[in-house]
C-alpha cells in the first residue's frame, strides 16, 4: 500500500470511529433494501420509506412479478417518478428471475462483470450499481458518491470530477478491506456530508 493509500485508509478509519456504526440496509428480506435503491433515486429518504412501507405485502420474488403495474405504480406513488420507478423495479426482478432468483448464484460472476451486468439494467446508473454490488452481492466496492467526492478534494485528494474517476482509484483500497468495512465507510462518509452540509463552518481538522 502506497503513502497516499495509507493517508486515505486512516481518514476512513478516523470517521468510523468518530460515526460509530450504521448498518445501512441491512433488513433481513434483501428485497427491501434492493428496491429501496431505486425508490430513493431523485426523493427523500423519508418518501422512500413511505413507497417501501406501501409495497411490504409484496416484497417477494413472487410478489412483485405478479404486481400489476398500476397498482405498483400507485404504491410507490410517495417516491416520485413513480411510472419509471415501476419499470425498473419490473426489469430488476425479471434479471434477477432470469438468474434463478437466487443471491448464490451470482458468487462465481467476478465483480467487473456483475457491475457491467447491473449498470446493462434500466435504471441502474454507476452508483445505484454499486450499492446494489456492495449491499445486495456482499462485494467490497466503494461508493464514490457526491459526499465521498466533496469530502475527499476538500481534504486535498483528487481533484475526483466524476463518479468513475473516484471510483476507479478508491476501488483498489475497497478490495483490500471486507464488504462489511466498505458497508461502513459509505455510511460515514454520508453521515459526515450531512453534517457538513449543515454547517459548512464545521471542523474537519481531526478527519486529516
Amino acid at each position: 500500500m502506497n503513502q497516499q493509500d495509507e493517508h486515505k485508509l486512516a481518514i476512513l478509519n478516523q470517521l468510523m470511529t468518530h460515526y460509530g456504526p450504521q448498518h445501512w440496509w441491512e433488513h433481513e428480506n434483501r428485497l427491501e433494501d434492493w428496491v429501496s435503491m431505486i425508490l430513493v433515486q431523485q426523493t427523500t429518504g423519508i418518501n422512500a420509506e413511505k413507497a417501501v412501507a406501501n409495497l411490504a405485502p409484496y416484497l417477494t420474488v413472487t410478489g412483485l412479478s405478479e404486481l400489476d403495474m398500476d397498482e405498483l405504480q400507485r404504491l410507490i406513488r410517495p417516491a416520485g417518478f413513480y411510472r419509471q420507478k415501476s419499470n425498473y423495479i419490473k426489469t430488476l426482478i425479471a434479471w434477477y428471475v432470469a438468474h434463478g432468483a437466487n443471491l448464490a448464484a451470482f458468487k462465481s460472476i467476478p465483480t467487473p462483470d456483475l457491475r457491467r451486468e447491473l449498470l446493462a439494467i434500466k435504471g441502474v446508473g454507476a452508483e445505484t450499481a454499486d450499492d446494489m454490488l456492495l449491499y445486495i452481492f456482499e462485494r467490497p466496492v466503494f461508493i464514490a458518491d457526491t459526499y465521498a467526492r466533496r469530502l475527499f478534494n476538500r481534504l486535498g485528494f483528487g481533484p475526483y470530477r466524476t463518479y468513475h474517476q473516484m471510483q476507479q482509484e478508491f476501488d483498489a483500497l475497497a478490495a483490500q478491506q471486507s464488504f462489511a468495512t466498505c458497508r461502513e465507510w459509505h455510511a460515514v462518509i454520508d453521515e459526515h456530508g450531512k453534517a457538513y452540509r449543515r454547517d459548512e463552518a464545521l471542523d474537519e481538522s481531526w478527519i486529516k
